[in-house]
């Protein structure tokens, strides 16, 4: 399923991509795990420290680290670049190195979880059928596939969408809305990557954030009467089986 110009990319992803545009220290690994304390903890609620968890494109286990911290131990992450494997697995995680369609094809478990983070735009429209109805079947009867992705209507989305050569398909809610319907998912929800009030620097961003969406919402009522909840550069989606 994947293209020579990809898999060249991807055998260097960490080394010639991510850690060449941002370098990672404790201090925003921190800064992520207050805001995923915000984002992705209230949806997990629910669900046993025992649940079965996936996260599929998991490079070098940033998430995993996070669910382990919050006592979720039965976690496997699937990622088809062997140094970000490496990575992962030299924390002390279970990372597989394969091709994720590769891997759904032939896995027999049922997940209580399934991350996808920054994962569904690196694929064609023909992949993403075959993929999220593999997804789709993957899960357990009450699973939950949780996905964080750029968003094609965000104000400031250009640098995420355009910023690396392997993208292929951008999603607004709306057309996320339609690939995963298509796949069986009746009951999906969103929210932005917006700033979280975890510090008083949170506290003055969401403010001020909070501005900026009226601002925008009132120039878009404008233009055409209508106004949107998403405008962050990406956005997660929360879709139920």
């Amino acid at each position: 399923m994947t293209i020579d110009y990809r898999k060249k990319y991807y055998d260097s992803y960490y080394t010639a991509f991510n850690s060449q545009i941002s370098k990672i220290d404790a201090k925003i690994i921190d800064s992520l795990f207050a805001h995923y304390d915000y984002k992705v903890l209230p949806h997990l609620n629910n669900f046993a420290k025992d649940s079965l968890i996936l996260e599929l494109g998991c490079g070098p286990g940033y998430l995993l680290d996070y669910l382990k911290l919050n006592g979720f131990n039965n976690i496997t992450g699937v990622d088809i670049s062997r140094e970000q494997v490496e990575l992962a697995n030299s924390k002390g995680h279970h990372v597989l190195l394969d091709d994720i369609f590769n891997y759904l094809r032939n896995s027999s478990d049922k997940f209580d979880i399934i991350f996808a983070f920054d994962l569904i735009e690196h694929f064609t429209k023909d992949e993403l059928l075959e993929l999220t109805n593999l997804i789709f079947n993957s899960l357990s009867d009450a699973g939950l596939f949780i996905i964080r992705t750029p968003n094609g209507q965000g104000y400031f989305s250009g640098h995420i969408i355009y910023g690396d050569l392997t993208h292929q398909t951008i999603f607004t809610p709306n057309s996320l809305t339609q690939l995963l319907a298509n796949a069986g998912f009746n009951n999906i929800d969103f929210s932005e990557n917006a700033p979280v009030k975890k510090n008083l620097t949170g506290i003055v961003r969401a403010t001020l954030w909070s501005v900026i969406k009226s601002i925008l919402n009132f120039t878009l009522m404008i233009e055409n009467g209508g106004s949107q909840k998403i405008w962050t550069r990406d956005f997660y989606c929360f879709a139920k089986k």
